[in-house]
């Protein structure tokens, strides 16, 4: 055996190199990604972001006083006056009744009483009060109050999200796989409830060799397809609910582009206050997907 031959076994041997040749990145694929990652820290970061979450806030039935005052029905934080007012939950419809003396603001007009819209109506309903912003959410056949704070810890000290080096072996071509008729999909939340979705077809890739296939949550003539999917990071480098990611939508030929470079966290890995939907089972991969965001390791809790 050459000489040289024998030097570069032994190398090999002790530290575990690659025959494979490094392949150069391209600068500008590189710096899409960055660019990509800086938009979604600036989203993160703005008013309907997921850092100033400060509340999830079950109504019942009824009256649901709110304020500061643990006397209240719902419990804002402290800083928030103490007998703000009363959401009123009837027939599954939510409204507000404002204390005297209590600015609370909707489009720019102050507010003494109106109905509500939740975020699975057209229009939902804002309201501002101080630093504090909160909607209606409804969940199922629940309804809660989900309260925001300008002026939240986390929005101010946010250090940003660690993710694994940008790889184009990540970016992979995907095709479709049509159902037909679609099929229904069963979606876990952090809620321990079950949402459904339709799914149109499957999107079916290949790494390695190995053929993988994972079921979005979209219409045929939506722009993206939204995936949630599991993989053998889960709990360890990443966050153990998995990770979210957005791909276009098939072209005519039926093909489209799985970047797994763009993989992110789900709101839930930022705070307690989200309702992040898991991967359905089917969406569990069984490899190691290092690409994407990591887990976000500065959470107090």
């Amino acid at each position: 055996m050459p000489y040289r031959t024998i030097i570069c076994f032994i190398l090999l041997s002790l530290i575990g190199c690659s025959s494979k040749t490094p392949q150069p990145i391209d600068p500008d694929y590189v710096k899409s990604i960055q660019e990509w990652h800086q938009k979604r820290i600036a989203r993160l970061k703005t008013e309907t972001g997921w850092l100033n979450l400060v509340g999830l806030l079950w109504l019942k039935d009824g009256d649901n006083t709110f304020g500061s005052d643990s006397s209240n029905a719902v419990i804002f934080p402290p800083a928030a006056p103490a007998k703000a007012g009363t959401f009123v939950l009837h027939n599954g419809r939510v409204s507000i009744r404002v204390n005297k003396g209590i600015d609370i603001i909707s489009n720019g007009k102050p507010v003494t009483e109106m109905a509500l819209n939740s975020d699975a109506d057209s229009n939902t309903t804002r309201l501002e009060m101080g630093s504090f912003r909160f909607t209606v959410i409804k969940r199922g056949h629940e309804f809660a109050i989900r309260l925001r704070d300008l002026e939240s810890p986390l929005l101010k000290d946010f250090p940003g999200i660690e993710t694994y080096p940008i790889d184009p072996e990540w970016r992979v071509e995907a095709r479709l796989e049509p159902y037909d008729p679609p099929k229904q999909i069963f979606i876990p939340t952090i809620l321990n409830t079950i949402d459904t979705a339709e799914c149109f077809g499957a999107v079916v890739f290949e790494l390695d060799g190995k053929t993988y296939r994972i079921d979005p949550v979209a219409k045929k003539t939506d722009d993206e397809l939204f995936i949630i999917f599991g993989d053998l990071t889960n709990g360890k480098e990443t966050y153990g609910g998995g990770r979210y990611i957005y791909i276009p939508n098939f072209d005519s030929t039926g093909k489209t582009i799985l970047d797994f470079n763009k993989a992110y966290n789900p709101p839930c890995v930022f705070t307690d206050f989200a309702t992040c939907p898991f991967p359905p089972q089917q969406n569990r991969l069984p490899i190691r997907v290092l690409a994407g965001e990591k887990t976000y390791s500065h959470r107090k809790h």
